[in-house]
C-alpha cells in the first residue's frame, strides 16, 4: 500500500528527485528566527527578502538538491500572510522542489489554489506537484497532534507529498539511549504512515525520522553534536530496512557562524548519514546555532561539504576498465613513470575526482601571492554577486501578476 518508489517534482524537470533504493539527497531545512551575518558577524531578525535571497543562492548550488524554507519571516505578522508567503518566497527564488510548513489547515488550502496558478491549473498541479509539506504531525512522546493531522490531509488530499516529521529530543521528549530515541522515532513515523494511507493509499510520504539532541548538562539542544549524526545515521538504516522513503535531520552546527567548529560538525554529521543510506539528508547547509540562525553564505561553503559526500557515497566503480591493468602495463613498461599524460587520467577527470569551489589546495607561496584568501570571504563575495544577478524567470510576469492581484504577497516585484 505504501508508496516506497516516489518522486519529488520540480518545477525544472532536471531537478525531480527520485526518492527510493539507495540514493541521496541533501535539502536545507530548519525555520530559523534569525539571520547569522557573515559579513557584520552579528545575528538579527529573519525576513521574507532573506527566504528569497537564499532560495536564490540555494538555486545555484549543484548539490543542493532542494530547498525548504531555511527562516521565519518576522517581518509579517499575520500567520496567514506568513505561511503563504513563506510558500510563495521559497518557489519564486529556485526552480528545485520545494519544502515548506503552514500553522493551519485553511492556510493550506489559499496556498493550493496559488500552486495551482503557478502550476497552471489543478489538474497540471496534480500531476507534477512542485511543493512538499513538512509536518510535525506528533509531539513526542507518541501524541498525535490534532491540529498538524487535518493539515496533513489537506496536503494529502491536495496532492502534495508529505514529509512525516517526528522530532523527539533524546534525553527530554525522547528516550535518553539512542537505540530508545531512534524506536520511538519510527513508531511515530509509521503511525503517520497509517494515517496518510487511510486517507489515500499510496500517497507520497517521506518518513522523516528526526530526532535531535540534548546536552544533558544542560538540557539544551546540541544540532552539531555527534550524536546527531549517529541518530540520524541508524534512522537511515532503518528506512533502508524496511524500504520505505525516509528523511532525516543532520548538518546542523552548535557553532554561531561559518569557522572551524561549523564545518567539521557539518561535515561529520552529514557524511555518516550519507553513507547510511539516508534519502533526504534535510538542514544540511547553511544552519547555526542549532537552528537558531541561517547563514546565507554557508550554503555556498556547505554546498562543497555536500559535493564531497556525494562523492563519497559514489564510493569506488570496481570492473576491468577502472582497474587499469593495461595503463599500469603502458606505464610500467614504456618508461613512462607516471600517468598524468594517459588518455584515462584525462577521461576520468571529471568523473572520478571532485572540485571544490572554496577549498584552498594553493601551496603556500600561491596562497600568499594570491593574498592569503579566507574561504568565508570568498562565499561572500560570491553571495553578494549571486544576490544581485540572479533572479530566476520560471514564473512568468504574467502569471505572477495574477498571483499578486489575489494574494497578500510582500515581496516586492
Amino acid at each position: 500500500m505504501s508508496n516506497k518508489d516516489l518522486i519529488l517534482y520540480a518545477q525544472n524537470p532536471a531537478n525531480d528527485l527520485h526518492v527510493s533504493g539507495s540514493r541521496v539527497y541533501f535539502a536545507t531545512a530548519g525555520a530559523a528566527v534569525m539571520i547569522a551575518d557573515a559579513e557584520t558577524k552579528t545575528y538579527r531578525d529573519a525576513m521574507a527578502q532573506d527566504l528569497y535571497d537564499m532560495a536564490r543562492i540555494a538555486d545555484t548550488c549543484e548539490h543542493i538538491h532542494m530547498f525548504q524554507r531555511t527562516c521565519v519571516l518576522n517581518d509579517i505578522k499575520d500567520n496567514y500572510a506568513m505561511d503563504l508567503n513563506t510558500a510563495y518566497n521559497c518557489v519564486m527564488g529556485t526552480t528545485k522542489h520545494v519544502g515548506s510548513s503552514w500553522t493551519e489547515a485553511h492556510h493550506l488550502e489559499k496556498t493550493l489554489k496559488l500552486l495551482h496558478l503557478m502550476a497552471g491549473g489543478e489538474e497540471a498541479w496534480r500531476m507534477r506537484p512542485f511543493v512538499s509539506q513538512s509536518n510535525c504531525f506528533v509531539v513526542p512522546p507518541m501524541k498525535f497532534a490534532e491540529e498538524s493531522l487535518e493539515c496533513l490531509r489537506i496536503a494529502v488530499e491536495g496532492g502534495m507529498p508529505v514529509l512525516l516529521l517526528s522530532a523527539g529530543q533524546a534525553g527530554a521528549t525522547a528516550p535518553p539511549c539512542l537505540a530508545g530515541t531512534v524506536s520511538q522515532a519510527w513508531a511515530e513515523c509509521l503511525g503517520g504512515l497509517v494515517y496518510v494511507n487511510a486517507i489515500k493509499p499510496g500517497a507520497p510520504a517521506i518518513l522523516g525520522a528526526w530526532p535531535f539532541v540534548s546536552d544533558l548538562r544542560t538540557g539544551a539542544m546540541s544540532g552539531g553534536s555527534p550524536e546527531q549524526g549517529i541518530l540520524s545515521a541508524a534512522c537511515a538504516q532503518i528506512g533502508q530496512h524496511f524500504g520505505l522513503p525516509m528523511g532525516t535531520g543532520a548538518g546542523m552546527s552548535d557553532a554561531k557562524l561559518p569557522d572551524f567548529q561549523g564545518g567539521a560538525e557539518h561535515a561529520s554529521n552529514v557524511a555518516v548519514s550519507a553513507l547510511s543510506g539516508a534519502n533526504i539528508i534535510y538542514e544540511s547547509a547553511g544552519m547555526y546555532s542549532s537552528l537558531l540562525g541561517a547563514c546565507p553564505e554557508s550554503l555556498l561553503l556547505d554546498n562543497d561539504v555536500l559535493g564531497a559526500c556525494m562523492r563519497m557515497v559514489k564510493g569506488v566503480t570496481v570492473n576491468e576498465e577502472t582497474l587499469g591493468f593495461d595503463e599500469i602495463k603502458d606505464v610500467c613498461l614504456n618508461n613512462k613513470s607516471h600517468y598524468l599524460g594517459s588518455d584515462q587520467t584525462i577521461s576520468v577527470m571529471q568523473t572520478e575526482y571532485i572540485y571544490p569551489e572554496f577549498y584552498n589546495r594553493l601551496s603556500p607561496s600561491q596562497w600568499s601571492d594570491a593574498g592569503k584568501p579566507e574561504a568565508l570571504d570568498v562565499a561572500i563575495k560570491k553571495k553578494n554577486h549571486i544576490l544581485s544577478t540572479h533572479f530566476p524567470k520560471h514564473v512568468s510576469n504574467e502569471v505572477d501578476d495574477k498571483i499578486r492581484d489575489e494574494f497578500p504577497i510582500f515581496l516586492s516585484k
